[in-house]
Protein backbone atom coordinates (compact mmCIF):
# COMPACT_ATOMS: atom_id res chain seq x y z
CA UNK A 1 0.00 0.00 0.00
CA UNK A 2 0.96 3.33 -0.65
CA UNK A 3 2.54 5.98 1.79
CA UNK A 4 0.71 9.60 2.05
CA UNK A 5 1.88 12.62 3.39
CA UNK A 6 1.03 13.06 7.33
CA UNK A 7 3.25 15.73 7.94
CA UNK A 8 6.66 17.24 8.72
CA UNK A 9 9.04 17.26 11.26
CA UNK A 10 10.08 21.24 11.77
CA UNK A 11 12.80 21.38 14.04
CA UNK A 12 14.04 20.26 17.50
CA UNK A 13 12.15 21.47 20.28
CA UNK A 14 14.38 21.71 23.98
CA UNK A 15 17.21 19.13 24.67
CA UNK A 16 15.38 15.97 25.57
CA UNK A 17 14.88 14.71 22.12
CA UNK A 18 11.00 16.51 21.43
CA UNK A 19 10.45 17.93 17.98
CA UNK A 20 8.02 20.25 16.59
CA UNK A 21 5.68 18.39 13.62
CA UNK A 22 3.39 20.21 11.78
CA UNK A 23 0.58 18.39 10.44
CA UNK A 24 -0.92 18.06 6.87
CA UNK A 25 -3.97 16.13 7.66
CA UNK A 26 -6.74 16.92 9.67
CA UNK A 27 -6.09 13.45 11.55
CA UNK A 28 -3.95 14.62 14.89
CA UNK A 29 -4.43 10.65 15.86
CA UNK A 30 -1.72 9.78 13.18
CA UNK A 31 0.49 10.98 16.45
CA UNK A 32 -1.22 8.16 18.97
CA UNK A 33 1.65 6.59 21.23
CA UNK A 34 2.45 3.76 19.59
CA UNK A 35 1.80 5.29 15.83
CA UNK A 36 4.69 4.15 13.39
CA UNK A 37 5.55 7.20 10.76
CA UNK A 38 7.90 6.60 7.82
CA UNK A 39 10.37 9.30 8.00
CA UNK A 40 12.34 10.13 4.69
CA UNK A 41 13.94 13.07 2.57
CA UNK A 42 13.63 12.35 -1.27
CA UNK A 43 16.68 10.24 -2.31
CA UNK A 44 17.75 8.76 1.03
CA UNK A 45 16.43 5.82 2.80
CA UNK A 46 13.57 6.08 4.91
CA UNK A 47 13.33 5.11 8.73
CA UNK A 48 10.40 4.02 11.01
CA UNK A 49 9.80 6.19 14.15
CA UNK A 50 7.55 5.23 16.83
CA UNK A 51 5.41 8.03 18.51
CA UNK A 52 6.15 8.17 22.29
CA UNK A 53 3.89 10.75 23.10
CA UNK A 54 2.51 14.03 21.49
CA UNK A 55 0.86 17.54 22.58
CA UNK A 56 -0.49 20.43 20.71
CA UNK A 57 1.70 23.66 20.90
CA UNK A 58 1.11 26.85 19.16
CA UNK A 59 -0.71 25.13 15.87
CA UNK A 60 1.66 22.36 15.56
CA UNK A 61 2.72 19.18 17.81
CA UNK A 62 5.50 18.62 19.97
CA UNK A 63 6.61 14.88 19.49
CA UNK A 64 8.51 12.59 21.39
CA UNK A 65 9.80 9.55 19.41
CA UNK A 66 11.59 6.25 20.40
CA UNK A 67 15.34 6.50 20.72
CA UNK A 68 15.22 10.09 19.98
CA UNK A 69 16.21 11.28 23.57
CA UNK A 70 18.44 14.29 22.82
CA UNK A 71 18.99 17.72 20.79
CA UNK A 72 21.61 15.92 18.78
CA UNK A 73 19.15 13.22 17.68
CA UNK A 74 16.65 15.69 17.27
CA UNK A 75 18.22 17.93 15.00
CA UNK A 76 18.80 15.17 12.56
CA UNK A 77 15.28 14.36 12.25
CA UNK A 78 14.78 18.33 10.90
CA UNK A 79 13.20 18.42 7.58
CA UNK A 80 12.07 14.99 7.27
CA UNK A 81 8.54 13.85 5.61
CA UNK A 82 6.38 11.75 8.09
CA UNK A 83 4.13 9.19 5.99
CA UNK A 84 1.44 6.81 6.59
CA UNK A 85 -0.59 4.01 5.26
CA UNK A 86 -4.05 5.05 4.24
CA UNK A 87 -7.10 5.17 6.64
CA UNK A 88 -9.97 2.74 5.83
CA UNK A 89 -12.98 4.79 6.76
CA UNK A 90 -15.94 4.18 4.52
CA UNK A 91 -17.74 7.37 6.05
CA UNK A 92 -15.20 9.78 4.85
CA UNK A 93 -13.80 11.31 1.55
CA UNK A 94 -10.30 11.42 1.63
CA UNK A 95 -8.23 13.54 -1.40
CA UNK A 96 -5.72 9.99 -2.10
CA UNK A 97 -9.55 8.57 -3.19
CA UNK A 98 -10.31 11.11 -5.20
CA UNK A 99 -7.57 12.55 -7.07
CA UNK A 100 -7.95 10.63 -10.73
CA UNK A 101 -10.89 9.21 -9.87
CA UNK A 102 -13.36 9.54 -12.62
CA UNK A 103 -16.40 11.79 -12.18
CA UNK A 104 -19.72 11.20 -13.22
CA UNK A 105 -23.23 13.10 -12.53
CA UNK A 106 -26.34 11.96 -12.04
CA UNK A 107 -27.44 11.22 -15.68
CA UNK A 108 -24.44 9.05 -16.01
CA UNK A 109 -22.36 12.07 -17.73
CA UNK A 110 -18.49 11.71 -18.00
CA UNK A 111 -16.63 15.02 -17.15
CA UNK A 112 -13.44 13.22 -16.53
CA UNK A 113 -10.86 12.71 -14.02
CA UNK A 114 -10.39 14.56 -10.75
CA UNK A 115 -7.57 16.21 -11.41
CA UNK A 116 -7.22 18.24 -8.14
CA UNK A 117 -9.23 19.69 -5.25
CA UNK A 118 -9.03 23.18 -4.64
CA UNK A 119 -9.88 24.86 -0.66
CA UNK A 120 -13.23 26.76 -0.82
CA UNK A 121 -14.42 28.74 1.89
CA UNK A 122 -18.04 27.25 1.36
CA UNK A 123 -16.97 23.84 0.19
CA UNK A 124 -13.96 22.33 -1.16
CA UNK A 125 -13.71 22.17 -5.06
CA UNK A 126 -12.80 18.71 -7.39
CA UNK A 127 -11.28 20.27 -10.23
CA UNK A 128 -12.27 18.55 -13.46
CA UNK A 129 -11.69 19.43 -17.42
CA UNK A 130 -15.36 20.48 -17.71
CA UNK A 131 -14.82 23.27 -14.19
CA UNK A 132 -15.31 22.87 -10.64
CA UNK A 133 -17.38 20.90 -8.42
CA UNK A 134 -18.18 21.45 -5.07
CA UNK A 135 -17.42 18.47 -2.82
CA UNK A 136 -20.99 18.88 -0.95
CA UNK A 137 -22.32 17.52 -4.58
CA UNK A 138 -20.61 14.24 -4.11
CA UNK A 139 -23.06 11.38 -3.91
CA UNK A 140 -20.61 8.25 -4.23
CA UNK A 141 -17.18 6.82 -4.33
CA UNK A 142 -16.61 3.31 -5.73
CA UNK A 143 -14.39 1.73 -8.33
CA UNK A 144 -12.55 4.85 -9.38
CA UNK A 145 -15.48 7.11 -9.75
CA UNK A 146 -16.89 9.67 -8.11
CA UNK A 147 -20.48 9.96 -8.68
CA UNK A 148 -21.69 13.46 -7.84
CA UNK A 149 -25.54 15.21 -8.26
CA UNK A 150 -24.94 18.35 -9.70
CA UNK A 151 -27.28 21.38 -10.16
CA UNK A 152 -29.00 21.89 -13.79
CA UNK A 153 -26.28 24.08 -15.81
CA UNK A 154 -23.52 23.27 -14.02
CA UNK A 155 -21.03 22.26 -16.53
CA UNK A 156 -22.53 24.68 -19.10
Amino acid sequence: MALLEVGRIVRPHGLRGEVVVSLVTNRPDRLDAGSLLTASVPGEAARTLEVLTARPHQGRYLVCFAGIDDHDAAEALRGLVLSAEAVEDPDVLFVHDLIGAELVDQLGVSHGPVRSIEANPASDLLVVDDGYVPVRFVTGLAEGKVTVEVPEGLFG
